[in-house]
């Protein structure tokens, strides 16, 4: 009898501002055709850049697919490499999405009452380090700790607040500057790799 696939789910965001083209909904479509491990189902989505709709949409996610990893990978203007962020936070979400609207809460939270910050329990230095040593994969890695206070930020700590076991936020730089789509998609995929490395040892342990 074979066993069960693992679920991992990962999803890029839509166009927004400058990036016309968003280079996080390439990659990821990218990863998709790569494909992660036999033994993996992956189920991709493309996250528009509001709000409310992400706020119905991730724990919608996480409510159909139970997944041992949900991955959001956004764009960063200001990023050379992958970089994998370690915690999200709860407040000052006060830039208006592509709908021009704002979370309709008191301090322009994710979820009222939550913790500021949520840590993911994927180590994401231990990841990084693997992946900067890992000889075939075009792309470097760094970690954040400030994945941003929009869409990124945002989803991520949703989905925190969901399991803070299973979730990775990972922000790439826009298209050719200097990772190709394709380049960006190997990235991801070694990081993941690792990630679910993780993941697997802790379970073994359990």
């Amino acid at each position: 009898m074979r066993d069960k696939k693992k679920t991992i789910v990962v999803t890029g965001f839509g166009p927004f501002g400058e990036h016309e083209v968003n280079a996080s909904w390439v990659a990821v479509q990218e990863l998709e055709r790569l494909g992660l491990k036999e033994d993996v189902e992956l189920v991709v989505k493309e996250l528009p850049v509001i709000y409310d709709s992400v706020a119905i949409t991730v724990p919608a996610l996480w409510k159909e697919y139970n997944p041992v990893l949900m991955v959001h990978v956004g764009v960063s203007s200001v990023a050379s490499e992958l970089t994998l962020e370690q915690q999200g936070h709860n407040k000052g979400y006060n830039k208006p999405d592509v709908t021009s609207k704002f979370p309709e809460t008191k301090d322009f939270n994710c979820i009222i009452g939550g913790p500021d910050c949520i840590l993911s329990h994927i180590n994401m230095a231990v990841a990084s380090d693997k992946l900067n040593r890992t000889e075939n994969c075009p792309v470097k890695a760094v970690v954040s700790y400030n994945a941003g206070r929009y869409l990124c930020g945002y989803c991520y700590y949703l989905s925190l607040h969901q399991s803070s076991d299973s979730s990775v936020f990972i922000h790439v730089p826009p298209l050719n500057q200097p990772y190709s789509g394709r380049e960006l998609a190997e990235g991801l995929r070694t990081a993941l790799l690792f990630m679910l490395q993780q993941i697997d040892e802790r379970t073994a342990k359990s």
